[in-house]
């Protein structure tokens, strides 16, 4: 930002503690009130005077920061009050309240869009520390015209990183709070001067903001009815194929729901979309002739605030109208019976670690907002340089009311918490003095340490907001703290099963030992989670997601291929699970190509057929391939987009086959259950009926399920390079009929009821079927449905 100084480290003058250089000539008692602020005339050479204090015995002179003058106008302005924090429109002005219990000056920063885009501030306001302070609140009440102006914060007080102290006054500091951030317009775009940081300011909040919601509700679908979609929001239509009007926004999802309730989808769970800096990775990427961004966006640097380039909007009216377009989105998604969640980053932020730069949290009260040893070092649980300091009694509150400002302000019915286990690490207690009464030696054992039972998941899980939405936990941090099964979770938070990926992975590829693994997760996990009081719907199912191999990747490679990311195919997860059906890459013959379009097949249809919740990654439904690359995180390009043109060739193939899948487990009873399934329902067979194998050696599982709807289900997988035929259970006075068979070549993979040829089709095995029997190639899957037999009953 663009300012004269007159001291170079401080916003004080040598010596002083207050920011407008206070000299007490009595007893320092809060002034009554303040008076008018102006700013000095375009030809005044003398600096601005912030505020005059009146009828008091404080005398306020000029502050030692003297900022180039610019045209602002006049503000009345009070002291404020401490509650709520961030800025509220209110009382015909906006008050401001900001948290640091460290800081010992605080300003408030009043820039114009035109002096943010010329990296200056247009005024500010020193707050006093006795009449500006309740606590470790900072506060202020403006009245006047603030068409066009942003805010921002300057704190002053020690810089110690060695004791975890960053204050800086020559940073402009974003409030933590605010509803939107400006800075660049357009995604992927540098600012001038080749700035991939330019100054952010935060929007100022208007009594007139308002959006029609129509009448919107939460819908409250059940958790056991979902089927999340995982989504990049800028990915999805950002391809030209889309035809989108607004690619790549909020907007240009909602021009493409439709796509989504074709295939059956009643749930969006979108990548992060809180404001983060896409420009963090920036760097020429000689591999692919491009840019590298941080397109993902795990690495958050406002809670609170939509990402403004999602917006066909950006920032225009100061964030307000993308603000409006994600709401709309929520709203339209919620008319088409589409839930719609949030990846929520709350294990770290962009600010990295001592290296990184200071946004915001940093600047406010670093000790606080992050974990930090006694000497100073970031904790690091997250892999990305610094750790929310989660379970400090300021920071859960924080995000407790983000939380809630996501889902009363927005309508957003559910979170997905990345690294979650974070959210159960001990605080810093650094201070031991304050916190145990006495000073202690060393580390303190509770920082980082798994807590039974989190603060800050207490707090959510008994919210009488939050307890009423959808909370998913990825159940794992970098810092080796696995708890998939053991999650804090007073029986209502739900977790991405990774063992639910890693089992179904090994046993569908025809990995030994995974027979009886693999029952328990179409069973919906109950070693995991039965014991523990949970239900089947406690298990978000998925095999592939954002992070990793795409679906069809996943059984075209065995190894990963991330020359792309520019850092010679050391990035990545080695261990993937994955086989590539014979040979590696897409250039393969046949043989190989129809396999692996079984395997799709089968991964696809063991998802549809667990109890849990399955939750489907963009664009696997038509086979989207990032080559091999499973660590797409800094790629904007055809790599990460959806790719409408591929999904309109399979629409006869495999997109056909997964819009048949969901649908046909939506008509199932028996596929969304409430508890798990028990005997009296579920039985369990091998190649002969009743009589299943849990050996070491066995590739095949199959049941037989009781369905209120259907009648009854037959489920087979025969996970071996060897094609087998199966027995079926006797049920006199009916016939099992063929609905799914992975082996047979599209449309015959799904006889839908109105496919042409279906009844032939059936006749053909109707020498098997005759005898109870079905055969079934190497790595297939069936499902049949007990019919009524009418040539027995003539």
């Amino acid at each position: 930002m663009e300012v004269i100084r007159s001291a170079p480290r401080s916003l004080f003058l040598p010596g002083t503690d207050s920011l407008a250089r206070v000299r007490t000539t009595t007893k320092a008692t809060p002034p009554p009130n303040f008076g008018t602020f102006h700013d000095a005339p375009r030809n005044s050479s003398r600096p601005i005077v912030v505020c005059v204090a009146r009828k008091a015995s404080v005398e306020i002179k000029e502050p030692s920061l003297v900022i180039r003058e610019r045209q602002l106008g006049k503000f009345q302005v009070s002291e404020g009050h401490p509650a709520p924090f961030g800025a509220t429109a209110r009382d015909g002005g906006v008050n401001f309240s900001v948290y640091s219990s460290n800081a010992v000056a605080a300003a408030l920063c009043l820039i114009s869009l035109s002096d943010l885009s010329k990296g200056r501030v247009t005024a500010e306001i020193p707050l006093h520390p006795v009449a500006n302070k309740t606590g470790d609140i900072w506060h202020v009440f403006l009245k006047g015209d603030f068409k066009d102006m942003l805010y921002g914060y300057r704190f002053d007080g020690k810089y110690a990183p060695e004791q975890g102290h960053y204050f800086d006054p020559s940073k402009i500091l974003l409030d933590p709070y605010a509803r939107a951030v400006v800075s660049r317009d357009e995604f992927g775009v540098v600012a001038q001067k080749d700035n991939c940081w330019p100054q952010m300011a935060c929007m100022i909040p208007a009594a007139e903001d308002k959006f029609d919601w129509e009448g919107d509700l939460p819908l409250k679908l059940p958790q056991r009815e979902l089927l999340i979609y995982e989504m990049h929001v800028r990915g999805y239509t950002k391809h030209e194929s889309s035809g989108a009007e607004k690619p790549g926004t909020y907007l240009g999802i909602v021009e493409k729901l439709d796509h989504l309730k074709d295939l059956g989808v009643n749930c969006i769970e979108l990548m992060p979309c809180q404001e983060f800096n896409e420009l963090e990775y920036y760097k020429y990427n000689s591999v692919m002739g491009d840019y590298k961004m941080n397109f993902w966006g795990y690495s958050t640097i406002n809670f609170f605030s939509p990402m403004t380039r999602y917006s066909s909007a950006g920032t225009r009216n100061c964030g307000r109208d993308a603000i409006n377009e994600f709401k709309l989105l929520v709203r339209e998604a919620h008319k088409r019976g589409i839930e719609v969640f949030m990846d929520v980053v709350f294990n770290h932020t962009a600010e990295g670690n001592e290296k990184g730069p200071i946004l915001s949290f940093r600047g406010l009260d670093n000790s606080v907002y992050y974990m930090v040893a006694p000497k100073g070092e970031f904790y690091n649980y997250s892999g990305c340089g610094n750790t929310f300091n989660c379970n400090h009694p300021v920071v859960r509150q924080f995000i407790v009311d983000c939380l809630r400002y996501w889902v009363l302000e927005m309508h957003v019915d559910g979170f997905r918490f990345d690294l979650a286990s974070i959210m159960t690490r001990g605080s810093s207690l650094c201070d031991a003095a304050n916190v145990f009464g006495s000073p202690m030696e060393g580390d303190l054992l509770t920082t980082g340490t798994p807590l039974g039972s989190p603060p800050l998941i207490d707090m959510i899980s008994n919210d009488p907001v939050l307890r009423d939405v959808k909370l998913i936990a990825e159940a794992w941090d970098a810092g080796g703290l696995y708890q998939v099964g053991t999650f804090p979770h007073w029986c209502i938070w739900s977790e991405w099963n990774g063992k639910y990926r890693d089992v179904v992975r090994q046993f569908i590829k025809g990995t030994d030992g995974f027979s009886g693994a693999f029952a328990e997760c179409l069973c919906g996990s109950p070693n995991l989670y039965q014991a523990g009081g949970r239900k089947p719907w406690n298990s978000i199912n998925f095999v592939c997601a954002h992070d990793g191999f795409s679906l069809a990747d996943l059984v075209t490679y065995t190894n990963k291929h991330n020359l792309a990311n520019g850092e010679n195919n050391n990035d990545g997860e080695n261990h993937n699970n994955s086989w590539n059906c014979g040979q590696e890459g897409e250039f393969a013959s046949i043989f190989v190509k129809k396999l692996r379009k079984r395997q799709m097949r089968n991964f696809f249809l063991c998802l549809m057929v667990s109890q849990g919740v399955p939750m489907i990654y963009m664009g696997d439904e038509y086979g989207h391939t990032k080559g091999g690359n499973n660590n797409t995180y800094c790629h904007d390009n055809y790599i990460n987009y959806f790719r409408w043109d591929k999904k309109d060739e399979a629409s006869s193939d495999f997109f056909r086959f997964c819009r048949l899948m969901t649908n046909f487990r939506r008509e199932c009873e028996s596929l969304g259950l409430n508890d798990f399934p028990t005997a009296e329902r579920l039985q369990w067979h091998g190649h002969a009926v009743g009589v299943p194998d849990w050996s070491e050696t066995s590739r095949f599982v199959g049941f037989s399920l009781v369905d209120a709807v259907k009648g009854e289900i037959y489920i087979g997988f025969n996970a071996s390079h060897l094609p087998v035929t199966i027995s079926l259970p006797e049920r006199p006075g009916y016939r099992w009929e063929p609905l799914v068979d992975t082996g047979k070549a599209a449309p015959f993979d799904f006889l839908a009821e109105d496919l042409p040829g279906r009844e032939v089709a059936i006749q053909q095995l109707a020498h098997f079927l005759d005898g109870n029997l079905y055969p079934m190639l190497s790595y297939s899957s069936v499902i049949l449905i007990l019919k009524p037999d009418l040539t027995s009953c003539s």
